[in-house]
């Protein structure tokens, strides 16, 4: 087989399939750029369109302890209630702009007596974590769904926005998803920094440009591939190629 590859038509073949692989794989890379471009563009006009949307009142879409389904996140939601002060929560290792904090957890307790988590905003160091403002409030925000369990709260403080393990610290009943406040009446301390309005499930790439890519890069593999099946079959046909005359005692007696 190593004979047919180093035959000058083989080598020259290999040439031209390898300057099409290359070529495919370029093509792929510039298919990928455009997913990112492409899908960063898209999550823009999502966010743009999560912040100019019109709030609805929580109970329009969401009951408390009722499922939390997929097209609620980033719903923009309104909210009036009372904080509940004592039952305020760090979250643990969480970043904004590119530094490490805690977000402030701290449960509202709505009109109807159920209880919604909050996230008011993230800040850098516990003694930034300010009360939040008191009496009645009205809170305006995007709905996240609730997070997986973590280690449990502990000193006021824990890793996970999780329903299920807020319910036994706070009470019930309780919604499945938290709030990411956006704006609040009376306004709460600047200390705490709001964060930015979330990004919605699968912006970030361009699926039909990653598709694209994908195709390309599968067509620089068959080039490759091609060229080692068509070695290979002139292996095979080589060797069922006779090396020299037969002579008459190997082809057998000759016909009288």
């Amino acid at each position: 087989m190593l004979r047919a590859a180093l035959r000058p038509r083989m080598l020259l073949l290999l040439v031209l399939l390898l300057a099409a692989a290359a070529l495919c794989a370029r093509l792929g890379a510039w298919q990928l750029d455009r997913a990112q471009v492409h899908g960063s563009a898209a999550a823009e006009r999502l966010t743009a369109e999560l912040v100019a949307a019109p709030a609805v009142p929580l109970d329009d879409v969401l009951a408390p302890q009722t499922t939390f389904t997929g097209d609620l996140v980033g719903r923009k939601v309104s909210v009036t209630g009372t904080y509940d002060a004592a039952g305020q929560l760090l979250v643990t290792g969480r970043a904004h702009d590119g530094t490490t904090g805690l977000l402030v957890l701290t449960p509202l307790r709505t009109t109807d007596g159920a209880v919604l988590p909050v996230v008011r905003g993230w800040v850098a160091s516990p003694a930034d974590a300010d009360e939040p403002p008191t009496g009645p409030v009205e809170v305006t925000g995007y709905l996240q769904a609730s997070e997986q369990a973590g280690a449990g709260v502990a000193d006021g403080r824990t890793d996970a926005i999780s329903s299920a393990e807020l319910l036994n610290s706070w009470g019930g009943p309780i919604y499945t998803g938290y709030l990411v406040v956006s704006a609040s009446d009376p306004a709460q301390a600047a200390a705490v920094a709001l964060l930015d309005p979330p990004t919605k499930p699968g912006a970030g790439l361009n699926i039909q440009n990653l598709a694209y890519a994908a195709q390309w890069w599968i067509f620089g593999a068959f080039a490759v591939l091609l060229w080692l099946r068509l070695v290979r079959d002139e292996a095979r046909g080589a060797g069922r190629e006779p090396d020299g005359p037969v002579s008459p005692a190997e082809g057998g007696a000759a016909a009288p």
